[in-house]
C-alpha cells in the first residue's frame, strides 16, 4: 500500500509511493481541494495536464448537496465528477465543528444544525464512514473532534479522548472495496496529548495517519510545533498527512519534517482575490503595479496562464470581473504547488533536497502576517 524508497540524509524528508484503488500516488504530494466535487475554477482535464495525482472531497458538504442518492445513482463520486484518479475524502468533522451554528456533542457523534438551512442533522463515526463508503473514495478519514487552537487544556483533553473513541468506532465500520482509512491525531501543541493520541491510533492499525488540529487559525510557529511533536510517534512505513496546509514555503519545510501528503484551499482561494503564488512569494495581480506589466505572472513558469497572458491583461480581467482572470490565477497557483512538489521529489531522489530547501527559503518572502508571527515566537 505504501512504499518508502528513500529518506533524506539532511532531514526527515521522504520519497515514497502510495497505491490506491484508482492508481498510484508519488509522495510527497499536494492534493488539490475539491470540497463539493470540484476544484474551484478548474476542470479535470486541466488538473490532469498539470500532473494532479489525487484530489480531496468533503463528506459533510457532499452529503448535504447533492446528497448520497444522486452520487450513488451516478455510480460513486469518481463517476459523478468524472475524475479517474484517486480521491481522499475528509470525514466532515472539521466542518461540523467550524460551520454548524448550533451543535451538541453526544457519545457517538454530533447533533447539529445545517449551515445552509438550519435543519437538524447528526454525524458520527458510523455516519461519516457510511457516507464515505457510498462515495467510494480511495482514502477515507476517520471522524474526529477538531477543537479551536484557543481551547483550554481541559477542552483539548476531551477532544483527544473523543477522537480516540470515535476512531475505534470508525475502525469497526465496513469500507468500500479497496478503500484505505487514515486516523487523525489531535492534541493542540500539548506534546503529552499528541503522543497519547498518536500511540492510541497507531495501535488501531490504520492505513495512514493525519496530523489534525493544524491550520485552524494558529500562528505558524505553533503549527510547526504540532507537526514536530506528532511525527516521531507515526510509523515510518506508513503515509503521513498534514491536514489543511499550507503555503509553498511551508510545504517544503513540512516535507523536511517528515510529512508526505498535504491539502490546502489557498491556491484557488487567493486566486479569486487576485493573488498569485510565485517562488519569491505571493503577489497581488490586481494591484496598480501590474497595470502596464507585460511580463507573465512568473518568469520561467510553463503553466497555461504564464505562457499565454500578461499580468496587465490578467489584472484587467480581474478588475472588470471576467471569470477568465480568476481561472488563470487558479491555473497558475495550482500548477505552482504541483511543480514545487515535483521538484521536491526530484531533489530527495538525487540527494539535493538540503540545497533545494535552503534556496527556496532564501528566495521566498513570506507574508507580513507570517513574519510577525515568527518574530513574536522568537521573542518568547
Amino acid at each position: 500500500m505504501f512504499e518508502l524508497f528513500k529518506t533524506d540524509s539532511s532531514s526527515k524528508a521522504r520519497l515514497g509511493r502510495l497505491t490506491t484503488a484508482h492508481g498510484m500516488v508519488e509522495t510527497p504530494v499536494f492534493m488539490s481541494v475539491g470540497t463539493q466535487g470540484s476544484v474551484k475554477a478548474l476542470d479535470p482535464r486541466e488538473l490532469i495536464e498539470m500532473g494532479t495525482q489525487i484530489i480531496l472531497g468533503n463528506t459533510y458538504h457532499l452529503n448535504i448537496r447533492p446528497g448520497l442518492e444522486i452520487i450513488q445513482a451516478a455510480g460513486g463520486l469518481h463517476k459523478f465528477i468524472n475524475w479517474p484518479r484517486p480521491i481522499l475524502t475528509d470525514s466532515g468533522g472539521f466542518q461540523v465543528f467550524s460551520l454548524a451554528t448550533i451543535r451538541k456533542i453526544q457519545a457517538h457523534g454530533v447533533e447539529f444544525r445545517s449551515h445552509l438551512d438550519g435543519s437538524l442533522l447528526f454525524l458520527g463515526p458510523e455516519e461519516a464512514m457510511g457516507i464515505q463508503r457510498t462515495l467510494g473514495s480511495d482514502i477515507a478519514m476517520v471522524f474526529d473532534d477538531c477543537p479551536p487552537h484557543t481551547s483550554t487544556p481541559r477542552e483539548f483533553r476531551a477532544a483527544v479522548e473523543r477522537t480516540i473513541r470515535w476512531a475505534k468506532e470508525c475502525r469497526e465500520q465496513p469500507r468500500a472495496e479497496g478503500q484505505l482509512v487514515f486516523g487523525i491525531v489531535q492534541g493542540g501543541i500539548d506534546a503529552v496529548l499528541r503522543e497519547e493520541c498518536a500511540k492510541a491510533l497507531v495501535g488501531l492499525k490504520f492505513d495512514g495517519y493525519a496530523i489534525g488540529g493544524v491550520s485552524v487559525g494558529e500562528p505558524e510557529p505553533e503549527m510547526m510545533r504540532a507537526i514536530e511533536i506528532t511525527e516521531p510517534f507515526l510509523p515510518a512505513e506508513q503515509p503521513r498527512y498534514a491536514m489543511g496546509l499550507g503555503t509553498p514555503a511551508q510545504l517544503v519545510e513540512l516535507v523536511a519534517r517528515g510529512v508526505d501528503m498535504f491539502d490546502c484551499v489557498l491556491p484557488t482561494r487567493v486566486a479569486r482575490n487576485g493573488t498569485a503564488f510565485t517562488r519569491k512569494g505571493s503577489i497581488s495581480v490586481k494591484a496598480g503595479a501590474c497595470k502596464a506589466d507585460f511580463r507573465p505572472i512568473e518568469e520561467g513558469c510553463d503553466c497555461f496562464a504564464c505562457k499565454n497572458f500578461t499580468r496587465a491583461y490578467l489584472r484587467h480581467l480581474l478588475n472588470v470581473g471576467e471569470i477568465l482572470g480568476l481561472r488563470m490565477l487558479s491555473v497558475h497557483n495550482t500548477h505552482m504547488y504541483l511543480r514545487v512538489m515535483k521538484e521536491v521529489r526530484a531533489a530527495i531522489a538525487d540527494g539535493t533536497f538540503a540545497e533545494y530547501r535552503r534556496e527556496f527559503a532564501a528566495s521566498y518572502v513570506p507574508t507580513q502576517k507570517v513574519l510577525l508571527a515568527r518574530a513574536a515566537a522568537a521573542d518568547r
